[in-house]
C-alpha cells in the first residue's frame, strides 16, 4: 500500500514509538489519527506536524475502554475521509517478578492482580478491541486495508515480566489468527516485535535491569524509533507481507 493513501490511526500516538511513526506517515503524506491518554502530549505531535504532506489528527483515547475504542474509529473515520489502516501501538511496563523473596525480612512477595490486569487490558484487550472496531469498520465501507501490531521479543518469555510477555505472545499469535480471518476481507495483518528501544517507557526502567539488556545486544546500542519504523513501514507498503511477526532488537536474545 502506498503510504500517502494511507487514512490510519495509530494508538499510544503521544510520544515515544507512536508519535515517530504518526510524523513519519504524514511527512509521507498520509492522513493519521493519533489517540493516547495523554492529552498535552496529543497536542504536541499535532503542533509539531503542521506544514507536513499529510495531516495528523489527535484525541484523546484509552484503548482498555470498549465504548472509547469504538468512539475512536468513529470519529477518525469521519476525520479522515475513510480508514484504512491500524498501527496498534499503545501499551504500558507493570514489572514485577511473579513470586519473590524480599532481600531484607525474607518475606515471600507476589505480583500483584492490579499489576497483571492492567497490563493485560491496556497490551492485550485494548489491543484487540482496537483490531475489532477498526476492521468492522474497514469490512463495513468494503475498503481493503492493513493492521499492524506492536509485539516484542519479551512475546519468548522475559523475567518479571509474565504479564507484558503474555500479552505480547497473543498478540503475535493472533497477528496470524486475525490474518487467517480477515483475508475476505482483503485485509492483511502484520506484527513488528520491537527489543530494546529508546523511549520514554524504557527510559523509566530500573537502571541496572537497563544496563544489562543493552550490554547483551550484538550492535553494541539501544534501539530507536526510527529503527523500528522501518519495520512498520515495511508491513505497510508490501502487500505480499502477511500473518508474521518481525523481531527488529539489534540480536538482542532474552
Amino acid at each position: 500500500m502506498n503510504l500517502a493513501d494511507l487514512k490510519i490511526i495509530v494508538t499510544g500516538g503521544a510520544q515515544g514509538m507512536g508519535a515517530h511513526f504518526a510524523t513519519r506517515l504524514a511527512e509521507a503524506g498520509a492522513q493519521v489519527a493519533i489517540g493516547d491518554v495523554n492529552e498535552e502530549g496529543l497536542k504536541a505531535v499535532v503542533a509539531a506536524s503542521e506544514g507536513l504532506p499529510g495531516k495528523i489528527h489527535a484525541r484523546v483515547l484509552d484503548v482498555s475502554d470498549e465504548a472509547q475504542c469504538a468512539s475512536f474509529v468513529a470519529w477518525a473515520s469521519e476525520a479522515m475521509g475513510g480508514l484504512n489502516g491500524l498501527v496498534n501501538n499503545a501499551g504500558i511496563l507493570r514489572d514485577g517478578l511473579l513470586v519473590k523473596k524480599d532481600r531484607v525480612t525474607g518475606e515471600i512477595k507476589k505480583l500483584t492482580k492490579a499489576q497483571w490486569d492492567a497490563v493485560i487490558a491496556v497490551n492485550l484487550t485494548g489491543a484487540t478491541l482496537m483490531v475489532r472496531e477498526t476492521v468492522a469498520a474497514m469490512a463495513a465501507a468494503g475498503a481493503p486495508g492493513v493492521v499492524v501490531n506492536m509485539s516484542s521479543i519479551a512475546r519468548h518469555g522475559n523475567r518479571g515480566q509474565s504479564n507484558y510477555s503474555a500479552a505480547k505472545a497473543a498478540l503475535a499469535a493472533n497477528t496470524l489468527t486475525w490474518a487467517r480471518e480477515f483475508a475476505p476481507f482483503k485485509i492483511r495483518v502484520g506484527a513488528i516485535a520491537p527489543g530494546m528501544i529508546e523511549t520514554p517507557m524504557t527510559q523509566g526502567m530500573n537502571q541496572k535491569a537497563r544496563d544489562a539488556l543493552v550490554a547483551a545486544i550484538p550492535v553494541n546500542r539501544i534501539g530507536v524509533p526510527e529503527d523500528i519504523w522501518l519495520g512498520v513501514k515495511f508491513v505497510l507498503e508490501c502487500d505480499y507481507f502477511n500473518g508474521r511477526t518481525i523481531d527488529i532488537d539489534g540480536g538482542l536474545s532474552m
